[in-house]
């Protein structure tokens, strides 16, 4: 069997509503690793999010803040920041809109202000119980890979008109993504994809939601859950069942990996 290299996305993909790794998911990953094949995680969290994951499921690569970090075996490869002066007027637009930010460095997260119920209701939905210290100079000091903003659908527009350095991914019905308008999910793994010297047509990933879009495009061999977006599910190549029915194990079998 060729070896290949296997992408996941974790909220709705590798984890269920309850945030757990279904048991034929975990068993999935690892017979996958002992066929040879390589595993990744591509995802928008940071890496301080899901440690515990990669704990579980023994993985050192991957990709995370939607593309703007790759990781393989535990060494940073590529890196893509924020710039700085951009998200500096951004927080200024921010701020007359009472629209409060969290910003995400590599280690943790800083907030420009010190409660909101927006923050704690999406982060919950992570579950993530940091909801990151108040420190509204937080970027100035430190890389930001990933900022998220607290607003309501379609507030984001106006933003996504005025910041051309920056896209704007909605996640959650009260928050959004802020990522560098050049990265994605793809742009991460092919970085890591010419690193690691693996043809494209030898990629498969699994996802589920909106920030996974140009990821499946852009792998040939992709797969939406059934419990994925509308958009994702027309998106991928091919579509298995949802997380909760053993949607890994089902995929990676239809796929001829297992």
């Amino acid at each position: 069997m060729k070896k290949s290299l296997i992408f996941f996305d974790i909220d709705g993909t590798l984890v269920d509503g309850d945030k757990k790794v279904p048991r034929t998911t975990k068993e999935a990953i690892f017979r996958l690793k002992e066929l040879g094949h390589e595993v990744a995680i591509a995802t928008g969290r940071a890496p301080f999010m899901f440690e515990w994951l990669r704990k579980e499921l023994d993985i050192d690569t991957y990709v995370s803040f939607n593309g703007q970090l790759v990781v393989v075996k535990d060494e940073v490869i590529y890196r893509n920041p924020l710039k700085k002066e951009a998200l500096y007027a951004l927080t200024k637009a921010a701020e007359k809109n009472n629209h409060p930010i969290i910003y995400v460095s590599l280690h943790g997260m800083g907030a420009t202000v010190p409660h909101h119920d927006f923050i704690l209701t999406s982060l919950d939905s992570l579950g993530l119980t940091d909801r990151g210290d108040y420190d509204p100079g937080y970027f100035m000091e430190r890389d930001i890979f990933q900022s998220m903003i607290f607003l309501q659908e379609p507030e984001e527009t106006h933003y996504e008109r005025e910041f051309k350095d920056f896209r704007f991914i909605r996640w959650h019905p009260l928050s959004v993504d802020i990522d560098p308008v050049e990265g994605s999910k793809a742009k991460g793994i092919e970085k890591m994809m010419e690193f690691l010297g693996y043809p494209k047509d030898r990629l498969y990933a699994f996802g589920d939601e909106l920030n996974d879009i140009e990821m499946l495009s852009f792998v040939p061999n992709s797969m939406a859950m059934g419990n994925g977006h509308p958009i994702a599910k027309k998106t991928a190549k091919y579509v298995t069942k949802s997380v909760s029915e053993d949607g890994i194990y089902h995929g990676l079998k239809m796929l001829g990996l297992i």
